[in-house]
């Protein structure tokens, strides 16, 4: 009779720990607002993954009048996701009579042409071309 409680006593007690051990788990993984830790942090990756633009290239856009619509920004931003995808470091993408020198790594525009400024232009220091 003594063993048998015995066992059923450790029996509970592994029972017990392995219900707490679940129910810590799944209070680990889930922050304050309730979202996973998992799927913030790719959130914030994915919005980190936007273009930015340089100093140099602000300045050439205002010189050369290119003012980029949203839709024409989140084509130039699925480009150098695609030149990342294929390995590419810093692009040339064509698009809509405009120019872009992207560091992919940095996913920053370097610098801006448009129309005729394209004509003519040797490109250098790129890896890669997207064509939009």
């Amino acid at each position: 009779m003594r063993l048998d409680h015995l066992l059923e006593f450790q029996r509970t007690r592994i029972l017990t720990e392995q219900i707490t051990q679940t129910q810590q788990a799944e209070k680990s993984e889930k922050t304050y607002s309730g979202e996973s830790f998992d799927k913030i942090f790719q959130r914030q990756l994915e919005s980190s993954k936007n273009l930015t633009f340089s100093k140099h290239a602000k300045l050439r856009m205002v010189e050369r009048n290119i003012n980029l619509t949203e839709s024409q920004l989140n084509r130039l931003n699925e480009a150098v996701k695609k030149a990342e995808s294929k390995g590419v470091k810093d692009t040339l993408v064509l698009m809509d009579q405009m120019a872009f020198i992207v560091s992919v790594n940095n996913s920053t525009v370097v610098t801006a042409m448009s129309g005729s400024d394209i004509q003519g232009n040797v490109f250098t220091q790129i890896d890669g071309a997207v064509v939009v």
